[in-house]
């Protein structure tokens, strides 16, 4: 089953002081992305310190594949990726601001109710059970300020359409929000977010039993960017936790057949972010993204492992850093096998302008290494984001995001897709 993977609505005076934040999780990195375009020049992203050796040599076993617009009307139309699943190397999908399908020759567009490319409404996750089944989950709203609500869309082979769920949002309620999803069959799948119902607030897991979607409200403190099953008694939820971003620290939550619970992991720095998670096994789990070693510091990447005991850091190489603007992070990871890992994102310019490439990286069993990555954007403003990865069949990878660009001034967001047949680490150190 292909592993899957984020939405908060926030305004736009909001949107710029968090633009020059490098503590920012990806849950506001990517609505950043998509509800003020015009800003993203502002990101800067502080000092990165590089704690291994870069050996970066030869062609990317990765290539860029073209994929179509949903949407090309309006003044800056989004299409962003940021989830793909797969059932197979002929049944592939990949949604965000747009949801396309891969039958193993082409990309090809669908419509999506309520995503428009507007920044009204967005797919944070999809699980693809099978040609004639896939799921996705994000949060959309009426009208472009209107509050967002969680919306689940189910595929039937022909077309997507809203699926009836369990909402939280009764008048005096938090908003609930659905930011992951992930599928151990056709009959278990979860769905996870944030929400309240009553006078209890907290994680949002809901669950499809081939019948049904049941809510369960589980107060673990932390709010989810992305899960990932191994089993029925074994799925995997990271994301980040605090009051602020700034003091944020990575969150972990466990399913283990009868009841989620948080579970301890290293507290690294000042603030930390899971944005990413591959279980591979109950003793092989990976979790992803970015830490900052001191308030107002550089931000790092971020690796951590789960050996079936506990968490522990993994170290991992950073791009650069040649001035004080170059960061990384990373957004998404996917395993072809425990030794052929790959974990991406990106990394900013040096120059301070804000522009930011495709950032790779990969496990051969011993140690984590940059690899080779391609950055299709054209224009006077290079924007390439990477945020999620599947393996479709053996040695079949497909990462996906999008790039920016920024044509006299007028942004245009289009779809972004890598793909790599011989994805087990060749050209990449």
């Amino acid at each position: 089953m292909g592993r899957c993977r984020v939405g908060i609505a926030l305004f736009t005076s909001y949107l710029l002081r968090l633009n020059r934040n490098p503590h920012t999780p990806l849950i506001v990195l990517k609505l950043m992305r998509i509800q003020n375009r015009s800003v993203i020049k502002l990101l800067l992203a502080g000092v990165v310190a590089a704690y291994l050796p870069i050996h970066v040599s030869g062609q990317s076993s990765f290539k860029v594949v073209p994929t179509p617009p949903s949407h090309i009307t309006g003044p800056s139309p989004n299409n962003t990726l940021f989830a793909v699943s797969a059932s197979s190397s002929s049944d592939i999908w990949a949604v965000g601001q747009s949801a396309i399908h891969f039958d193993g020759t082409k990309w090809k567009a669908f419509q999506a109710p309520m995503i428009s490319g507007e920044n009204s409404g967005f797919l944070l996750g999809v699980a693809d059970v099978s040609p004639t089944e896939a799921w996705a989950v994000g949060n959309a709203s009426t009208t472009l300020t209107g509050q967002p609500a969680p919306v689940v869309e189910q595929w039937d082979g022909t077309k997507w359409s809203v699926f009836p769920v369990f909402s939280f949002n009764a008048p005096g309620e938090s908003a609930s929000l659905l930011l992951a999803i992930t599928a151990i069959s056709a009959n278990d799948i979860w769905a996870l977010g944030t929400g309240s119902m009553g006078n209890i607030g907290g994680n949002l897991f809901e669950h499809w039993d081939g019948i049904t979607w049941t809510p369960t409200i589980v107060p673990l403190g932390g709010t989810p960017a992305a899960a990932s099953a191994d089993a029925t008694d074994d799925v995997w939820a990271v994301g980040s936790s605090g009051l602020s971003s700034a003091q944020a620290n990575a969150f972990v939550a466990h399913y283990n057949g009868a009841i989620w619970q948080s579970v301890a992991s290293p507290n690294v720095g000042a603030s930390a972010a899971f944005n990413g998670v591959a279980a591979l096994a109950p003793n092989n789990v990976w979790a992803v993204g970015s830490f900052v070693k001191v308030t107002n510091g550089p931000t790092l990447t971020l690796i951590e492992h789960y050996d079936g005991s506990e968490w522990s850091v993994v170290p991992s190489p950073n791009v650069g850093p040649n001035s004080m603007f170059q960061s990384n992070r990373l957004f998404g990871i996917t395993a072809v096998s425990s030794t052929d890992i790959w974990a991406f994102g990106s990394y900013f310019a040096a120059s301070g302008d804000g522009s930011q490439k495709t950032l790779l990286l990969h496990w051969d069993g011993t140690a984590w290494s940059i690899a080779r990555s391609p950055n299709p954007t054209k224009g006077d403003f290079l924007s390439d984001v990477l945020f999620a990865g599947v393996e479709a069949s053996p040695g079949n990878v497909w990462i996906v995001g999008d790039e920016t660009e920024f044509v006299q001034g007028a942004p245009s967001t289009g779809s972004l897709a890598l793909h790599s047949t011989t994805a087990s680490g060749s050209g990449s150190n």
